[in-house]
């Protein structure tokens, strides 16, 4: 996966400049009230730390706000500031969900929470939150979260073909190659049959908790889960 490294941003010195002075505006709108929120991202957290931030940000350079892609210098000070206010940051949550708010006159902010896991993962409830993250994709261009199934070894997402992936699903997806495992996308949920989960930033990979599937499938979506746990307990 490709990392967005600050110094392929700035080809001089101007740019530079130009960069530090955002980072010192967007310093000063964290003091006030934002506007209306026109995209919050949230992003689950391991001991203070953001465990896929580059999968995030990779995503996050893909978004719209108001119908336009974000700036380099939004996405380099997003990516710092993260960085720089967890560790240096007082926060009780340390494995709670970082949560990032752009406006919609491009100004952000960040803050930190407990995560509450899912009081409900049945089928039908994991299915109105991917209709819901995929109202929010018509207007952003990416969905936090993505319904899924493994069926008979095959992975499939909810998503059209040349929609960018969220961070998890991007995670899920080099898993399932790491497997030999086949990786479609279909257009609607209906379409989905097997072991029917959950992709999400905030929560991981959530298992559907009432549906049949058959053994070996069902047991790849553990698999699933289980990397995406190896790699945030990685940073404990």
């Amino acid at each position: 996966m490709p990392q967005i490294d600050d110094a392929e941003l700035f080809g001089n010195a101007e740019d530079q400049r130009a960069y530090e002075d955002f980072c010192a505006n967007q310093e000063a709108v964290e003091k006030f009230t934002l506007d209306k929120p026109a995209l919050v991202c949230r992003w689950r957290m391991s001991n203070k730390k953001v465990p896929m931030l580059n999968r995030h940000i990779r995503a996050l350079s893909e978004r719209l706000v108001q119908g336009e892609p974000l700036t380099h210098n939004m996405l380099s000070w997003a990516k710092q500031h993260v960085e720089w206010s967890l560790a240096e940051g007082d926060y009780t949550a340390r494995d709670g969900v970082l949560m990032l708010v752009i406006d919609i006159n491009g100004n952000a902010a960040m803050t930190v929470g407990e995560y509450e896991p899912l009081a409900d993962t049945s089928a039908k409830a994991l299915r109105v939150r991917s209709a819901e993250a995929r109202s929010e994709a018509d207007e952003t261009g990416v969905a936090p979260e993505l319904l899924a199934a493994v069926n008979d070894g095959e992975l499939a997402f909810v998503a059209p073909a040349d929609e960018c992936l969220c961070g998890t699903a991007t995670l899920i997806e080099q898993l399932a190659q790491t497997k030999g495992i086949p990786v479609t996308r279909v257009d609607i949920p209906a379409q989905l049959k097997g072991a029917l989960f959950l992709v999400s930033d905030e929560h991981g990979v959530v298992s559907a908790d009432d549906t049949d599937a058959a053994e070996a499938d069902a047991a790849m979506v553990t698999f699933f889960a289980d990397g995406y746990e190896k790699l945030r307990a990685r940073c404990s």
